[in-house]
């Protein structure tokens, strides 16, 4: 009886398994090339032409500042449209905030006020920086010197692509 029990015994121990002590997995990411809009909340910016007499017939400048800067994936392409404003029926206009008097302005796109930046024109943003872009809008405001006093503005959106 004895031998009996020994085997069964045996049977019921497990059975040494060889193990896999080394192996290997994969692992990977995808990275979407993208940009975000870093500060400024709702607001891209300013363009202020200042204070000026009513009576002035000058050149007025001005370029885009505060508001957002973006950051993008290097190498990515940015592109940026902006509409006509509010009061854009011949194209973009300053209204007198306390009547219906107007000023045309134009925008560009360079410092230099040679790239004409278009009602809805898309036009690319270069950049050196890619986590610090500014948006290259400048304003050209020729003051008709017989405009009524006041504060003339206007609101523009601004649409980004990339």
């Amino acid at each position: 009886m004895w031998p009996r029990v020994l085997l069964a015994i045996g049977l019921a121990m497990p059975l040494p398994l060889s193990a896999v002590v080394n192996q290997s997995f994969q692992v990977s990411a995808t990275i979407t090339p993208g940009c975000l809009i870093v500060g400024g909340g709702a607001n891209y910016g300013t363009l202020a032409y200042g204070s000026y007499s009513a009576l002035a017939t000058s050149t007025v400048t001005a370029a885009l500042t505060g508001g957002v800067t973006l950051q993008c994936t290097p190498g990515v392409a940015l592109s940026m449209s902006v509409d006509g404003g509010l009061y854009s029926s011949t194209g973009r206009n300053l209204q007198l905030n306390s009547g219906s008097a107007r000023v045309a302005y134009q925008l560009f796109r360079d410092a230099a006020f040679s790239q004409s930046l278009g009602i809805n024109q898309s036009v690319s943003v270069t950049y050196s920086d890619a986590s610090n872009i500014s948006l290259p809008i400048y304003g050209r405001v020729v003051l008709p010197g017989n405009q009524p006093g006041g504060t003339y503005s206007d609101t523009l959106q601004v649409q980004l692509t990339w």
